[in-house]
This record gives structure tokens, sequence and C-alpha cells, in this order.
């Protein structure tokens, strides 16, 4: 739709600027031989008045009677001498008697030579100043008619695009629906598995451990998929990040056992304001990325201090030129880690729901760091709490 528009807008304004350019020009031509032709016909009543009074001559207050009360048109008029001093004027300004016409400061002058200078006039000048409000006219009613063609376009094309868009909607709606029908009827065997792993004896520890790892990684699939079907709007509150970003870290240690992952906690103290669930899916999917592209034995880190928790792993890391992608939906780093590429996306959409600032840096090989800084919480909210 921006390219489309885009282009609408170009092409419009190239059309605008070309018939503008079009109609000034043809203003000004026609204003030129309007002008040419207003001179010709004061210098033929000139020539006819000089004829009559060819015996007698005429007198400067006679002349000067006359040439007031000569009748011409719209333009202002000026009649001059050989030398060019002012008989008769009504122009102020200096002529440039070599030309025939020319604009200046945006005003036409038309230039008349009457060689054989009839009662003392050489010249006769005609002044025009109307032609500058005429082409700011033109000019602001061809922008006027390109914003209502823009908009016009506009709204063309954005019912025409829900029109072509209408078949891939339904596929992407039938998509959504099939998804959440598969991820409702895996949940039950999700929780079955792992209320069973907690009931289980007798069975050799690292088999449950195994077992258990699995059954909660199938749940952390289960809730990055479902995340963008709920569509819950779930209220926020005053929480203790470390206490949810512990309570989430043991939640998933069985996954960090299963890879022998080590981990290194460090948490300070710090109150955000968000949904609770917010805060669970932001934690279980960086925690999940981390153990996800971490090799056996490799290391992860946690720090929570001044507002700010890091996740830094040293495992496989991030190309530089797949960091832009990588927030993307359904966009993965490595196709042989598994997953649905949710996870970061997800964690990109809630820091942008509460104002948080997430950086990422990594090196290929060498492992990845995400930082999240968390807005100041208002005292409103603190109280309210």
């Amino acid at each position: 739709m921006t390219l489309y528009l885009s282009s609408v807008f170009v092409l419009l304004a190239i059309i605008g600027y070309l018939f503008f350019e079009n109609n000034k020009a043809a203003m000004k031509s026609a204003m030129k031989f309007e002008m040419m032709y207003q001179s010709r016909m004061l210098s033929s009543k000139i020539i006819l008045k000089a004829m009559m009074n060819v015996q007698g001559g005429m007198k400067v207050s006679e002349r000067m009677s006359f040439l007031k009360n000569l009748k011409h048109c719209r333009f202002k008029v000026g009649y001059y001498d050989e030398d060019g001093k002012a008989i008769f004027t009504e122009i102020n300004d200096t002529i440039q008697f070599n030309k025939g016409f020319y604009i200046e400061n945006n005003q036409c002058y038309t230039v008349t030579q009457d060689q054989s200078v009839h009662i003392g006039i050489k010249y006769i000048v005609l002044k025009e100043s109307d032609l500058t409000a005429v082409i700011q006219g033109l000019r602001i009613r061809i922008i006027g008619y390109l914003i209502l063609s823009f908009i016009l376009m506009g709204i063309v094309g954005y019912f025409l695009g829900r029109l072509f868009l209408k078949p891939v909607r339904e596929q992407i709606e039938s998509l959504d629906r099939f998804i959440s029908d598969t991820t409702h009827e895996l949940n039950t065997p999700i929780s079955a598995i792992l209320m069973t792993t907690q009931s289980i004896k007798g069975l050799h520890d690292k088999k449950i451990k195994r077992l258990e790892a699995s059954a909660k990684r199938l749940s952390l699939m289960y809730s990055s998929l479902t995340y963008r079907l709920e569509g819950k709007v779930e209220p926020s509150e005053v929480l203790c990040f470390s206490d949810i970003v512990e309570e989430r870290v043991g939640y998933v240690k069985e996954l960090i056992d299963s890879k022998r992952l080590a981990l290194t906690l460090d948490l300070a103290p710090t109150e955000v304001f968000m949904a609770k669930s917010a805060a669970h899916r932001l934690i279980d999917n960086l925690l999940s990325n981390a153990i996800k592209y971490s090799d056996v034995g490799d290391s992860i880190f946690i720090l929570s201090k001044d507002r700010m928790l890091t996740v830094r792993d040293t495992g496989i890391g991030i190309d530089e030129n797949e960091k832009e992608d990588i927030f993307k939906r359904y966009s993965r780093a490595n196709d042989e880690r598994g997953g649905f590429g949710l996870g970061l996306n997800i964690v990109l959409s809630i820091c942008k729901q509460y104002k948080i600032k997430i950086d990422l840096d990594s090196v290929k090989g060498e492992g990845s760091t995400f930082v999240l800084t968390f807005p100041k919480l208002k005292k409103e909210k603190k109280k309210s709490t």
C-alpha cells in the first residue's frame, strides 16, 4: 500500500508540475499578445489624433488632457518622448525601452515604439500587475486537485487491496483456527504428562527428569503458539521481576540440566509494572532461546540490576546479517535447533507493549546477549498497589 501510494503521489506530482508550467507559459503568452494588442490600439488613437491636428499642432495642456482622457484597457499606461522622459504615466518603475516585452518582479511590461513620434510620443508602455496573483491561484487550484486525487486514489487502492487480499486473509484465519484447535488438543496430554511425572515413583531419577524436561519443553512451545491466538487483555500490576526470573528458571531447570548448562544468577530486586503472564512469557522465551541455541556444557548468565535484565549465553551466536530478521515471526537463526520462530517475536511484542527497550549483541560462535531496560515505575502506580 505504501509503495502504491508513493508511486501515485510521484506520478500526480509530475503531472501537476507539467500542467502548471504549461498553463503558466500559456498565461504569459496570452498576456503578452493582449498587452501588445492594447498598446497598438492606443498607438492608433494617438496617430489619428495627430493627423487631425496636423495643421495647428497640439498644445502641451491639450496633449496632457488628451492622454489623461484617452480610454485604455485594464493595464497601467505610460507615454514617453524620444529621450525616455515621461509625458504622462501611471507607472513609477524604471522602464527598459530596448525590450518589446519583459517580466520583472513578477510584473509584465510591453514597450511599443512609434518611429514617427506623433504628438511627441515615441514609447507607449503598458504594465500588468495581476499575473502573479493569477499564477498563484492556478498553483493553489492544482495543489488542491492533486490532494483530492491522491485521497481518492488512496481510498480506491485501500478497498481494492482489501478485495484482492480477502482470499489470503481467509486462508490466514483458517490457519489460525487450525492452530488454535490443534494447540487446544495438545494442552490436555501435556498437562497429563506433567502431572504423571510428579506422581511417578520407583523409576530412575534421570529418566523422570528427562521426561519432565521434554514435557516442559512441549509446554513452552504450546505457550508460544497460543500467545498470538488468545488475544486476552490482562491487567498490569507491580511485580518483583527478580522473583519472576527465579521462578521461571526453576520451571525450566530440567531443560537446563538435560544439556548440562552452567547457570549463573545475579538478581537484585527490581519492580516492574506489567501483566504477570506477560512477564512469564518474556522470561520463558528468553530462557528457551538461550537453552535452545547453546551446546552441551555451555553457560548461561542472568543479571538483574538497575532496571536492566541481561540474559547472556555462550552458544552458537547469530550472524551479523541475520540480526535484523531474528525478531521477525517464523524467523529462526538455525533450522537444526527446532522451534517455530515465535519466541523472540513474542519477546519483541511484549517489549513494545510495555515500553521496554531491548538490545541484542551477538557474535557468531561466541554467543548472544539480550539486554532489557525497563521504564521507571511511576509514583502513582506504586501508590495504587
